[in-house]
């Protein structure tokens, strides 16, 4: 059985359970946290030098980190990767706009509104810029939601999960999601799809 080593309440560490869950894979939870240096200890470090979560360890040894590359290798073969070439393109498109757009904003805003250690970084310029980039993320999905139920056209994809983990936590970062009606109908229809599990799930 594979370990994952996750934070329970990390966006990034939920995109790959969620979708364990969704596909059925069992697995062995090892909670671990950046908040208290548990991801920075040496027996960590020598699995994952980078010194972040989520990672997923195999029965052989092998480790995988980041929390997409952990979603394509699981969905491979999988209802959530698009057969068609063109759809598998858009899935990649969206994975990086999560990671380099959303992520960066929302879900950085939102730790800055709830983890107590990083009060010190959230400075009004700080919120501000994040609160201006995340409401831009938004807009963009919004505007794709408008045109298809999911973000590679009609059926759902690792895309769908990845964005899902934060977004649906967007609230706790300050953003008005009743502001996209697309993009909070597009979360209902997430978490309405076959095996859907809150972010509070660690497994079997």
């Amino acid at each position: 059985m594979p370990k994952l080593y996750s934070q329970p309440d990390s966006g990034n560490c939920y995109k790959p359970r969620l979708l364990m869950a969704k596909l059925s894979v069992p697995f062995e939870h090892i909670s671990i946290s950046s908040t208290d240096g548990s991801t920075r200890k040496p027996e960590f470090l020598a699995k994952n030098p980078n010194g972040k979560v989520p990672l997923l360890e195999f029965d052989d040894g092998r480790l995988l980190a980041e929390s997409n590359a952990i979603l394509l290798h699981l969905a491979e073969g999988s209802r959530f990767v698009p057969e068609d070439a063109y759809e598998r393109a858009l899935m990649y498109q969206w994975l990086f706009f999560e990671q380099y757009t959303h992520e960066p904003n929302i879900a950085v805003r939102r730790a800055l509104l709830v983890y107590p250690e990083r009060a010190k970084d959230a400075t009004p310029e700080r919120l501000a810029a994040t609160l201006e980039g995340g409401n831009k993320a938004l807009l963009v999905m919004e505007h794709q939601l408008q045109k298809t139920p999911y973000f590679t056209g009609s059926t759902i994809s690792v895309a769908d999960i990845a964005l899902y983990a934060y977004t649906h936590e967007a609230n706790r970062g300050g953003f008005d999601l009743s502001a996209y009606p697309s993009v909070s109908k597009w979360l209902s229809r997430v978490a309405g799809d076959e095996g859907h599990v809150p972010i509070t799930w660690l497994g079997n």
